[in-house]
């Protein structure tokens, strides 16, 4: 008796343990609380709602709760698969009459995706042990949709509006969903001080209604960097940058990224123009050099002169004066940039040619003799200059262009010559010097002499004269010439270097014959003289 006693009392307290870890609901819903969108692991499924996989994985118990239909075993598998651990969070009854009271920190009525709908006791739907369900959607502040199992029931997906008399006394933040990147933030550019970088956001789903940035340099948030660009400041140098990306969507946990950059390494200046050194390289002149431009602008430059590329003492300032002691060097000058958290930027202007005494001087100008026409030898007669001992080159040029291999003092005029202008640069040249070099005209344009080839044909009374005229350079020259016979003329025009003439009423004898071409201006004039006799009238 005492026995079966003993027994009774045990079985009494461990179906009272019992209803204590045991959650259960009613299995029954009232329907004018909700409408049901599906019901049963393949109804759901087959209607495109889903069982999130419970059906398969419902013979395991979550969180110490019963296994198969039951509401408590399904929200807790749904927060498992969503990253929660399997252990419940709270220790005492596992009831869902329990579940808001043991998280009442965290429990609010503000409905959100992943959030858990919790229901006291006796709130339809729940029965005595309350009831949960997992909110699938978010319609309205008054409207959701969840999907849910029942202890003693089924699994169902309902819609639930706030004044159809079914809504949750609350809503448990357990680990609401969280709006993830389908592709990660990335940040372009280089880490360096000065170079702009730009991060992309990403993509996310679902789609997030805003996407902030905040930049921060070894974990602190930078001051005011909240766009997607950024340009590192000195003040970072040697700091690994991090952009933290936030997605937000109203009902959703803000997703978050933070792709990070390598230390920043010091900024360099970019020489966007080069510095030139002006002026000319002779003792005595003052050389200039011109200010680089860079990108960023440096906060200082400094510039340092060279002889042959060695530094020059105190050379230091933007001009530089060339004494005796430059002569047959080359001069350069460099431009340091300097700014903190900046490397320091060279730029070097290009040397000059070797630095020389002053010009050879002039004394008197070289002089050009000769006859400019074809055949003539033109000669030049240098001039004297100082230093004496200065050497002297020549180049003959034609309408102001170099005649090959025409270097010498003296130079025969050719036919290619004829109408063209010639002249000669003569340059004295002298080491440590610089050359002067004359520039000298020969009179132009150059002219070429005719040669006259005369055959008379003595006639009774008149003389038949056939002129040709050729000349080298101008073969077929035109021009007037004129006939003289014994006191008489006859006048004409030479055409392809060729005329013929007849002199009339000439005296019977031997006459004198002249023959007198007027030239062009490329052809001179010229004279034959010869002697015609023409016969009397009786032929003797």
């Amino acid at each position: 008796m005492r026995r079966a006693v003993r027994t009774a009392k045990l079985l009494t307290g461990v179906l009272a343990l019992l209803l204590l870890v045991i959650p259960t609901t009613t299995g029954r819903i009232s329907l004018a609380s909700s409408t049901y969108l599906c019901s049963g692991y393949q109804g759901c499924v087959a209607a495109g709602y889903g069982d999130a996989g419970y059906r398969q994985a419902s013979s395991t118990m979550y969180w110490r709760m019963y296994a198969g239909h039951n509401c408590t075993n399904y929200v807790a598998y749904r927060l498992i698969q969503s990253g929660m651990p399997d252990v419940r969070p709270w220790n005492g009854s596992g009831n869902a009459s329990n579940w808001g009271v043991a998280m009442a920190s965290i429990t609010d009525q503000v409905p959100t995706v992943g959030s858990i709908a919790w229901y006291k006791p006796h709130v339809t739907p729940a029965g005595s042990a309350g009831h949960v369900a997992y909110v699938e959607q978010v319609v309205s502040d008054t409207e959701i949709i969840v999907s849910e199992d029942y202890w003693g029931g089924d699994f169902y997906w309902r819609r639930i509006t706030k004044d159809g008399g079914g809504w949750p006394s609350g809503f448990i933040h357990f680990n609401d969903r969280v709006v993830q990147p389908t592709s990660p933030p990335t940040i372009a550019g280089t880490p360096m001080v000065g170079a702009p970088l730009e991060v992309a956001v990403g993509g996310w789903t679902p789609a997030p209604t805003s996407v902030t940035v905040q930049w921060l340099a070894d974990g602190a948030a930078i001051p005011g960097a909240t766009s997607a660009g950024y340009v590192p400041t000195p003040d970072v140098k040697g700091k690994t940058l991090t952009a933290q990306v936030t997605a937000q969507l109203e009902g959703y946990t803000p997703g978050a990224a933070a792709p990070a950059t390598a230390p920043v390494a010091p900024g360099t200046f970019q020489a966007t123009q080069q510095p030139t050194i002006q002026g000319t390289p002779e003792v005595g002149t003052t050389l200039t050099l011109t200010s680089p431009a860079w990108a960023p602008q440096p906060a200082k430059a400094t510039t340092q002169w060279y002889a042959d590329g060695a530094p020059l003492a105190g050379a230091t300032g933007t001009t530089f004066r060339l004494t005796r002691d430059e002569i047959g060097k080359q001069i350069s000058a460099r431009v340091v940039a300097s700014a903190k958290g900046y490397k320091k930027s060279r730029a070097t202007a290009a040397a000059t040619t070797p630095v020389q005494a002053k010009s050879v001087a002039l004394r008197s100008p070289s002089r050009v003799k000769g006859a400019p026409q074809v055949g003539s030898r033109l000669v030049v007669k240098p001039g004297q200059v100082r230093p004496s001992n200065a050497s002297t080159t020549y180049q003959w040029l034609r309408d102001g262009r170099r005649i090959a291999k025409a270097t010498h003092r003296s130079y025969t005029v050719r036919r290619g010559d004829v109408g063209r202008g010639l002249t000669v640069e003569v340059t004295h040249a002298q080491r440590n010097f610089r050359a002067t070099t004359e520039t000298i005209a020969v009179a132009s344009p150059v002219t070429t002499v005719p040669e006259v080839r005369v055959r008379p044909e003595a006639k009774r009374g008149k003389v038949v004269v056939d002129i040709r005229v050729r000349a080298l350079g101008a073969p077929k020259p035109a021009g007037a010439v004129t006939v003289s016979v014994g006191g008489r003329t006859a006048e004409g025009e030479l055409v392809d270097g060729k005329a013929r003439l007849v002199v009339r009423d000439v005296r019977p004898g031997e006459r004198p014959l002249v023959v007198r071409y007027a030239g062009t201006d490329l052809v001179q004039s010229a004279v034959s003289r010869s002697k015609v006799t023409v016969p009397s009238r009786n032929g003797s």
